[in-house]
Parts: C-alpha cells; sequence; structure tokens
C-alpha cells in the first residue's frame, strides 16, 4: 500500500508544474496535499479512480488540505472538533477498516514567533485529538508539520535555533508526540541518515545548494510498526518548495 503526502504550497499553480504528471506516475493508494490555498470551486482537479475530500479555509487563498484515495473511507471529518483551531482548513480524518488516516497543516510559528503561543496549544490539542483516535483504532498521521525535529533534520540547525520550526518549545511538540505512542517513519528506517530535506526555501537558491529542512513526515501508531516497509522523501520531485514524502506499507 502506498500514500503519497505532499505540501504543494498552491494546487492551482502545482497544477501549472506538473502535479498531475507526478499524481498518475505515482498511482498512490492513497495522496494528500497541504497548502492548497483555494476555495471551492476555484479548481476542477480530475483525477479519475479516486475520491476526493477537501478541507477550506475560511480566509481565501490560505492554507487548506485534500485526500484522495483509491478506496472509500467508512466516514471523513474534517477539523479537531475545536472551534479555535478549525477555522484554516488544516485537518481532514478519513476513517478506514483498520485504521485511521490523518492529514494536517501544522500552523507556522511566524516571523519574531508570533504564534508560538497558539501553536503550543494546538500540538497539545492535536495530540489529544490523534490520541482519541486511537482508542478505536491504529492512527497514521502526515502532513507538514512545520517543526525540523532533531539537528540532522536541517542543514543549518546552529544558525535556526530560534526561528520558526526550530524552536525548542516546538521540537520538543514533537517528542511529545513520539513518545504518546507514535512512530517518526523516517527516521524509523533511517535513524542518522543526514542531507535528506523535505523544504527548501525559495531565496538563497536553498534547494540547489540542498540548505533545507525535513518537515513533512509521515507517523504512524506503535501498533503499525510491524507493517511499516519503507518510508520515502523524494527529493526529485519539483513544482512545490516542499517534495511530497510516501509511507509503504505492507
Amino acid at each position: 500500500m502506498k500514500l503519497i503526502s505532499w505540501n504543494v504550497n498552491g494546487i492551482r499553480a502545482c497544477v501549472q508544474k506538473g502535479f498531475l504528471d507526478f499524481f498518475k506516475e505515482a498511482d498512490a493508494d492513497i495522496f494528500c496535499i497541504q497548502e492548497t490555498k483555494m476555495q471551492a470551486g476555484q479548481l476542477d482537479l480530475e483525477l479519475p479512480g479516486y475520491h476526493q475530500y477537501w478541507n477550506y479555509a475560511v480566509r481565501k487563498g490560505y492554507s487548506g488540505t485534500a485526500v484522495f484515495t483509491k478506496k472509500e473511507p467508512l466516514s471523513v471529518t474534517y477539523g479537531i472538533g475545536i472551534e479555535e483551531h478549525d477555522q484554516e482548513g488544516r485537518v481532514i480524518t478519513c476513517e478506514f477498516d483498520d485504521f485511521y488516516f490523518v492529514t494536517v497543516y501544522t500552523p507556522n510559528s511566524q516571523n519574531e514567533l508570533a504564534r508560538l503561543d497558539y501553536r503550543m496549544k494546538w500540538e497539545d490539542d492535536f495530540r489529544a485529538y490523534l490520541k482519541k483516535l486511537e482508542e478505536a483504532k491504529p492512527v497514521i498521521v502526515t502532513g507538514d508539520m512545520n517543526v525540523a525535529h532533531r539537528e540532522i533534520d536541517l542543514k543549518n540547525p546552529k544558525t535556526n535555533r530560534r526561528n520558526a520550526g526550530f524552536t525548542d518549545e516546538e521540537r520538543q511538540k514533537f517528542t511529545e508526540l513520539l513518545d504518546a505512542g507514535f512512530i517518526d517513519t523516517f527516521r524509523y528506517f533511517y535513524p542518522e541518515q543526514t542531507g535528506i530535506y523535505s523544504w527548501w526555501s525559495y531565496r538563497f537558491s536553498a534547494r540547489a545548494k540542498n540548505a533545507g529542512w525535513r518537515i513533512d513526515y509521515f507517523c504512524v501508531s506503535e501498533s503499525l510498526k510491524d507493517r511499516l516497509e519503507d518510508a520515502k522523501i523524494l527529493t526529485d520531485v519539483m513544482g512545490s518548495d516542499h517534495c511530497p514524502v510516501e509511507l509503504d506499507l505492507k
């Protein structure tokens, strides 16, 4: 079973840059995207053989997520049931027979950490949401989580120490997610791999220099460990400032 997640940084722009070619070639069982930056009716994406589910932000041209799945889910929910968090189209949960599939676009702490306090509350509420789901069946959570967990997860850890995405607070929240029983699947297979990133700034030719960050993840409940086959970061795929990430399950 092949699962793919991609922050497309605007799906309408990404479609102009080869999104559909990659989508067809990937032939994933479930394919999810973050940062769609669109409202209903702004794009008619024809994906034969897939069920489509979209969560739009209230604010136009901002945030947003979508899930495309070959198999129709048993149920689909949008958001995490908390008004404060559910205005930005950040979460979609698809229930299948043997797991919940959750795509997330975690809020960015922003310049000068203007939103760090909000981010901390989000992290606790989102983790509680995942654990509640897990009471019923295992959880696969994926998306742009807007944090580089360890120093090996970004090119320049020292100069980014207090920047959004690499604060001690954000990294600690990711540690708490793992401590709560989730596996960072890429690190499960490649615990000390360096130089593999999923996001590069559009500035300073960062991608050409591979001065990136690993901030896109597949995390799974411990109980799914035996089904893990491989985790990949598809650094050759262009079309966004992020590249897709993949999880293969038995």
